[in-house]
């Protein structure tokens, strides 16, 4: 035990100098996007809001760069409800569950914090941030009454919800107001923050995962067949302790099982079971956990290209030349896919190219266009 204990701190400790020399390039490449977006929308000094007088881009730069100092799911949300009252009077974390809202933290409520407040997303403003999955706006007659009543109007009866998405999925509504001061909240910089936000939240879920693996491969083998491989791109719930106190009690203690849509199978496309097929007869445990630990590092390394382009994809799967667009990541991630289980047992099946096909070009070769090689 003490043996796999030291192995365990050496690999936690090479991983994590591993990624410590890597998240300050994502970060300064996720500024260095945000900024380029933040000049094209909101040209000069912001229009609205606290900073209009002190400074705009730069210290929303600070406030983003606030966010990506955070290393732990709750300091990133804590630094963005920090930040937010930057851009307004007040602001309010609510978390999404089932279809329901409950409080999480706020900022500028005074001594009468927001933890546990059932917020009612079925009308209003709050319904349709939830429903769309978009920020919106309106008169305070629109925000749940029980709310207002509770802990007061904005000077300017206006009120700002916005969806913090991870994952393609509303995890949480971002409530802002003027609180007692006259100017309404600044949508767009709030906007961005709440973006940023969810972007370094998967981050932090890609970094946990990369280190996660790291360390069950530095374990001992087990004899036993290892559990079925669940995807590292399922985000790890920052809000998976909240249980809110006013949540009835669930009328059935089986888990319901996962929608097959967000299921994700062994082995990733056709050609992938056909690969995987030719050494399947008589596979050991040790070789078949090989090949599960090489696909889900095929998965990791396709996720982060995914994350980080976002627009590429998008317009390479438009115009079918996916892979020109995408050739220096594709080809950094196929080395470093290589240089850890090209000679091994999963050498053969190349999880790394058919999870490039299966999640950059949907399943359709065509999509990463002539130039790509298998």
């Amino acid at each position: 035990m003490a043996e796999r204990t030291g192995i365990e701190q050496i690999v936690e400790r090479l991983v994590s100098e591993a990624l410590e020399t890597q998240i300050p390039q994502l970060r300064e490449s996720i500024v260095r996007r945000l900024t380029g977006e933040l000049e094209r929308q909101l040209p000069g000094p912001v229009s609205a809001g606290k900073t209009s007088e002190t400074g705009g881009s730069a210290d929303l730069l600070k406030a983003i760069s606030a966010i990506h100092a955070g290393s732990t799911q709750r300091e990133i949300l804590r630094a963005l409800l920090d930040n937010t009252v930057r851009y307004s009077g007040r602001a309010a974390l609510f978390v999404i569950k089932a279809g329901t809202a409950t409080g999480w933290q706020a900022r500028a409520f005074g001594n009468d914090d927001v933890k546990d407040f059932p917020l009612d997303v079925h009308s209003g403003v709050a319904a349709r941030a939830l429903q769309s999955r978009m920020a919106f706006n309106g008169k305070t007659e629109e925000m749940d009454a029980k709310f207002i009543s509770r802990y007061g109007a904005p000077a300017d009866d206006q009120v700002l919800v916005i969806p913090l998405l991870l994952k393609d999925k509303v995890a949480a509504l971002v409530y802002a107001d003027s609180g007692t001061e006259v100017s309404p909240p600044d949508a767009a910089a709030l906007e961005l923050l709440v973006a940023v936000a969810g972007a370094w939240l998967e981050v932090a879920s890609l970094r946990k995962s990369a280190l996660k693996e790291a360390t069950s491969e530095a374990a001992p083998e087990r004899t036993e067949p290892s559990p079925p491989v669940q995807s590292v791109s399922s985000f790890s719930d920052p809000f998976a302790g909240h249980a809110p106190s006013h949540a009835a009690p669930p009328e059935r203690t089986v888990p319901e099982p996962a929608p097959a849509a967000e299921s994700i199978p062994m082995v990733a496309s056709a050609e992938g079971a056909a690969a995987a097929a030719t050494v399947a007869p008589q596979m050991s445990a040790e070789d078949a956990d090989t090949h599960r630990k090489a696909q889900r590092f095929a998965r990791l390394l396709v996720d982060e290209i995914k994350l980080y382009n976002q627009v590429k994809v998008s317009e390479g799967r438009k115009n079918k030349d996916l892979y020109d667009r995408l050739k220096e990541d594709i080809d950094k991630s196929r080395a470093t896919y290589q240089k850890r289980y090209g000679n091994t047992v999963a050498g053969a099946a190349d999880y790394f190219t058919h999870e490039v096909v299966r999640s950059l070009a949907e399943d359709d070769s065509s999509i990463m266009g002539a130039n790509f090689r298998r």
